[in-house]
């Protein structure tokens, strides 16, 4: 088993949104996934919502989440711990893995080679974030989940002492939050506690997800680090007449690569889970990173790390003096393509293949932002349950379908207007519809105005009051929402503020 070193820098998100000397957290879907030091001294935790951080913390900076900003800005720290090894795995932004056997023997051992790669990752992270971005920590094991672990204490594991070192450990830091609350109960609070079991009880018992905690709290690693180089038949490469200087240039002529790639392996029976992206300038300057999946590649996911790869190197210190000339993909880990979830709608796993082609062309011809999909997410308010996601964007920055206080149930709208049109709302006599502040009709409605023409409601649902931000009066926010069909058959959303009915969505 090769030997893993790991480099990790803490609360990156935090360094790369460059908030990390304050206060601070950042946002996913309104809940906190990232906090800074002096957030977490003041009780700012993740998974907290919104409110409760800024009422833990008064005066928290928040920071939406952008995996893409944290991919460019970790580029400087994968360049200084390409320095050491060329052969690096990114994980995830502020994450990154190599195989510590040949590096080890260059600088005179894991303990030396930890200190100085370490020493490079701090600076380069102090260029991206400030003097006060947290040190970079550094962990060596034999398997990539150990390593881990291990650079949150800046531990270096003997070999073949990993069982041994993960025993003490709690559950929890296998990241699988509810089998550890399952076994916890069952009286299995440690690692060593759970590898002491029969493995084959464990997956009789637990399944797949028990078996795969089993081998990790025992020492095992399916996804060991594999860096030596992939079967040169499953390589593509591309050299250009004209060097390009854009990246959105470059992932236009990678996508027909990328299909390229995609049909080698599909002809073989296999899919790649670990990609090598390398470029090439016209002055020989070079770039290549290994990118890691937990499902398979398709085309447009590769195209996407060939981008974001990319922009990172022409955006970043280290950018080329001259244009890209030469692209390759490499697909580094392959697996049998038989068993791959397939999608839930369509019963396809990714989208067809002209399609791809289709959307990757308008997006070089128009820019990233003008291709996407309208997606369902969280949200109290109709528009604030659309999000515009750009084709190809990581599905990160999807908002969480809950918990949402006072989000309307289904259906959802058909139509939701991103300006309010004002609406009339009458009773029977034609007196103005109000909304008491219990929540309460002054009178049933009768009629809806809209542009000046008067129709009949046959039916209504409501009022729901909703009331946000009531700690803070500078922004607080008060509405009443109100569902009703007409006499036409059609169905309408509207909402009263400020004494002001508004026409907010509209239902097929």
């Amino acid at each position: 088993m090769s030997r893993t070193l790991v480099v990790w820098c803490p609360d990156w998100p935090l360094v790369a949104a460059g908030v990390i000397a304050r206060p601070s957290a950042v946002l996913r879907a309104n809940r906190v996934v990232a906090t800074s030091p002096a957030a977490r001294l003041e009780g700012v935790r993740t998974g907290q919502r919104r409110r409760e951080a800024e009422a833990a913390c008064p005066g928290l900076a928040l920071v939406a989440d952008d995996p893409l900003r944290d991919l460019r800005s970790f580029e400087r720290v994968l360049s200084a711990v390409s320095s050491f090894s060329p052969l690096v795995e990114l994980t995830r932004p502020g994450v990154c893995s190599l195989a510590v056997r040949g590096p080890a023997r260059y600088f005179g051992g894991e303990e030396e080679l930890a200190a100085k790669m370490a020493a490079a990752a701090t600076v380069a992270a102090a260029a991206v974030g400030g003097p006060q971005s947290p040190p970079a920590r550094v962990g060596v094991a034999d398997t990539p989940f150990a390593a881990r672990l291990a650079a949150r204490s800046c531990s270096i594991v003997p070999p073949g002492e990993t069982a041994r070192w993960l025993a003490p450990l709690p559950l929890g830091a296998l990241g699988a939050a509810s089998l550890a609350e399952l076994l916890g109960r069952l009286g299995i609070a440690t690692m060593g506690q759970l590898a002491a079991l029969e493995q084959s009880v464990v997956s009789a018992r637990f399944g797949s997800e028990g078996l795969t905690a089993h081998r990790l709290a025992s020492g095992e690693d399916d996804r060991s680090l594999r860096l030596e180089g992939p079967p040169p038949a499953f390589s593509v490469e591309k050299e250009l007449e004209e060097p390009l200087e854009g990246a959105e240039q470059v992932a236009f002529v990678a996508a027909g690569l990328a299909e390229e790639l995609c049909s080698q392996l599909s002809r073989a029976g296999l899919c790649c889970s670990r990609l090598l992206v390398e470029a090439s300038s016209a002055h020989g300057e070079e770039v290549g990173r290994w990118w890691r999946s937990d499902f398979a590649f398709s085309a447009r996911t590769m195209v996407d790390r060939v981008r974001w790869q990319l922009e990172g190197w022409l955006g970043g210190a280290g950018a080329p003096s001259a244009g890209i000339a030469l692209v390759r993909l490499t697909a580094g880990e392959v697996a049998p393509r038989s068993g791959r979830q397939l999608g839930f709608l369509s019963g396809a796993a990714e989208a067809p293949p002209g399609l791809e082609r289709a959307v990757a062309r308008l997006q070089g011809l128009l820019g990233p932002e003008a291709i996407g999909t309208a997606l369902l997410g969280g949200g109290r308010s109709p528009l604030e349950q659309v999000s515009f996601l750009p084709w190809g964007e990581p599905p990160g920055r999807r908002r969480e379908e809950a918990p949402w206080p006072g989000r309307l149930p289904p259906p959802s709208p058909a139509v939701v207007y991103r300006e309010p049109p004002p609406a009339q709302l009458e009773g029977a006599t034609g007196e103005e519809v109000r909304v008491s502040a219990r929540g309460r009709l002054s009178c049933p409605p009768a009629r809806l105005g809209r542009a000046g023409v008067l129709r009949p409601v046959v039916a209504w649902a409501g009022p729901w009051p909703l009331e946000e931000r009531w700690w803070d009066p500078s922004s607080q926010r008060r509405r009443a929402r109100l569902q009703v069909v007409l006499e036409d058959g059609s169905a309408h959303l509207l909402s009263l503020e400020r004494g002001s009915w508004r026409l907010e969505a509209s239902y097929d």
